[in-house]
């Protein structure tokens, strides 16, 4: 299953603290725990299958310990110490996961196999993020790695973590929502667009093995920045450059608008929990915007919330990519990327939250 080979986020990193946390991935229960924090930084987060290996018991309700050696989790049930990072008594390393302590026994050196199930996890973008198996030769590159959203060096741009967003639908239904600028007039009227001035310009599609780009698409809007700061009274056509880098991750650039200082880009990242539900986040990056990351995020909560409902709506829930014949749905040029980013999922052989 190619989905299992990709980085999903799994949950804000201001959520992994001192007590190990639950939560499932492709359907595959996990804790997530942080080692304690060392010289004011945080420390690693660990991302492992819950189960004990002795009884099975859920790891998440247990605790972390801090040995003289490293950091620990403690099962709840048998008191079972299994390591984070730290070394042996002979400064060799020992494998996270491994049982290095059983209470009941002290006198027990436990094997190699006495270990949790561990995955990858790494933190980008205030998200945890969880690969469950290592990249297949069919995998094409950039998609080893996290999605890409960085505004490289200038630490003029500010960053704002939106979310979580918890939807009755697919992930892919919820990317093409992202990607599809002719719903603005209608589902974001007044705020991102005005039904008089529907016409979209769906610009130039470059469809690669490794991902989509979009480049010169406009739409009207009837404010010059209709952000957050809504510093702009009169109508403009904007331009958008969009990026899928990932099956379940899409990022937008808005460029701004003549004589408007602000500029944003949006990325979108997704947790795909079952073939119809999915938990999503937006990640923010704005330059030149006054306004406060409350006032961000209550933006975006009121754009999401007027998507919610017909996202929700739309059967299949599942994303139709041609898979069952006839297809169940129509299309016109203004679904360019649509069209683009369906063709992608069916070439990646993406099987979750489609048709």
């Amino acid at each position: 299953m190619i989905e299992r080979q990709l980085w999903h986020p799994v949950v804000a990193s201001l959520q992994v603290r001192d007590a190990p946390l639950a939560c499932t991935l492709l359907g595959e229960p996990l804790v997530l725990w942080r080692e304690p924090r060392h010289e004011g930084e945080a420390g690693r987060v660990h991302a492992w299958a819950d189960r004990c290996p002795h009884r099975g018991a859920q790891l998440s309700l247990g605790r972390v310990l801090l040995h003289v050696r490293g950091a620990r989790l403690e099962c709840p049930y048998h008191g079972w110490q299994l390591a984070g990072d730290e070394a042996a008594a002979q400064d060799a390393p020992v494998s996270v996961g491994r049982c290095v302590h059983v209470p009941a026994d002290p006198a027990f050196v436990p094997p190699v196999g006495h270990s949790a199930t561990v995955f990858e996890a790494q933190e980008r973008y205030g998200l945890v993020w969880v690969r469950l198996s290592p990249p297949g030769p069919e995998l094409p590159g950039p998609l080893n790695e996290v999605p890409l959203f960085e505004q490289g060096s200038d630490r003029a741009w500010r960053q704002v973590l939106c979310g979580p967003y918890g939807l009755q639908t697919s992930a892919p239904r919820l990317v093409e929502n992202f990607l599809d600028l002719s719903h603005f007039g209608f589902v974001h009227e007044g705020w991102l667009g005005e039904r008089s001035h529907a016409q979209v310009q769906t610009g130039q599609v470059l469809e690669q093995a490794e991902g989509l780009i979009a480049s010169d698409c406009r739409a009207w809007q009837p404010r010059a920045y209709a952000g957050a700061s809504a510093c702009g009274t009169e109508g403009a056509w904007v331009a958008y450059r969009y990026a899928v880098p990932h099956p379940f991750a899409a990022v937008l650039r808005k460029d701004a608008a003549l004589g408007d200082p602000v500029s944003n880009a949006i990325a979108l990242f997704i947790r795909p929990d079952t073939d119809q539900s999915c938990t999503a986040w937006f990640a923010m990056a704005t330059l030149g915007d006054s306004a406060s990351d409350e006032a961000l995020r209550a933006f975006q909560d009121a754009v999401f919330a007027q998507d919610r409902p017909v996202v929700e709506s739309q059967m299949p829930k599942r994303l139709p990519i041609g898979r069952e014949r006839p297809a169940s749905e129509v299309h016109s040029p203004a679904d360019r990327m649509s069209g683009a980013y369906r063709r992608y999922l069916s070439r990646l052989g993406i099987s979750l939250g489609v048709t």
